[in-house]
């Protein structure tokens, strides 16, 4: 028994996911759109990478086989939820992970970033200086998080997956928007680089989040993969 699981990125609403999820139905895809826990199921929890794994495997403990489909931050607990049990995920769909660690100019950001999360308002009393810098930086998620999701979101971005892509041995379809500014095409490449056999699709008007802009040709990309034998 194999069951298709969509896990969504780092949001606190489903709105923009359903003109996809409609046409999924439509066309006859059986799916379980997750809420995810200190994002749309209501909770607020400060967890690390492995809590996010270990709560998947209580919603996949029925199946014998998964599919697994993660969007962004959705990407990212697939792919370590895949590396840990590569013998249960049947097929593996990623739409703009994250998980790649940062480079150059971004890796400074994600430094700068991970400071901030330390420090708090010790240093930086002004609310106006604080926007600032999470401008800067280009982290509005943590902005709008709460304190134990600022901490949760720290938490997960030093795990570095790249490392246990080698791991991951199903067939797998990286799709990537090609004017991504979150997660960059360049990260997809590692990804379809690190994990053998795999296959990657750019969308080459797309930025971060395909599912919303283009959801018909997601529609058609889901649906062709889960045909392919």
């Amino acid at each position: 028994m194999t069951k298709l699981f969509i896990l969504h990125g780092w949001t606190y609403q489903t709105e923009t996911w359903k003109p996809l999820l409609g046409m999924l139905s439509t066309r006859g895809i059986d799916y379980e759109f997750l809420l995810i826990p200190g994002l749309t199921d209501g909770t607020d929890p400060v967890w690390t990478l492995d809590d996010y794994v270990r709560w998947l495997e209580e919603k996949t403990a029925e199946y014998d086989k998964v599919i697994l489909y993660g969007h962004s931050n959705g990407g990212r607990i697939s792919l370590a939820y895949t590396a840990k049990h590569p013998e249960k995920v049947e097929r593996l769909i990623l739409e703009d992970s994250a998980g790649i660690p940062a480079r150059g100019l971004r890796r400074l950001k994600k430094d700068i970033f991970k400071a901030i999360s330390r420090v708090g308002k010790i240093f930086i009393g002004s609310e106006r200086v604080r926007n600032i810098l999470y401008k800067v930086i280009g982290v509005n998620d943590y902005h709008d998080a709460s304190p134990n999701m600022k901490k949760t979101m720290a938490n997960l971005i030093t795990a570095d997956l790249s490392l246990v892509l080698n791991k991951i041995h199903c067939p797998t379809l990286i799709i990537w928007g090609a004017n991504d500014a979150t997660t960059l095409l360049v990260d997809g490449k590692r990804i379809h680089g690190g994990i053998r056999g795999s296959r990657m699709i750019v969308i080459p008007d797309a930025r971060h989040s395909p599912h919303i802009t283009h959801p018909e040709k997601m529609t058609e990309l889901i649906k062709n993969e889960l045909a392919t034998p």
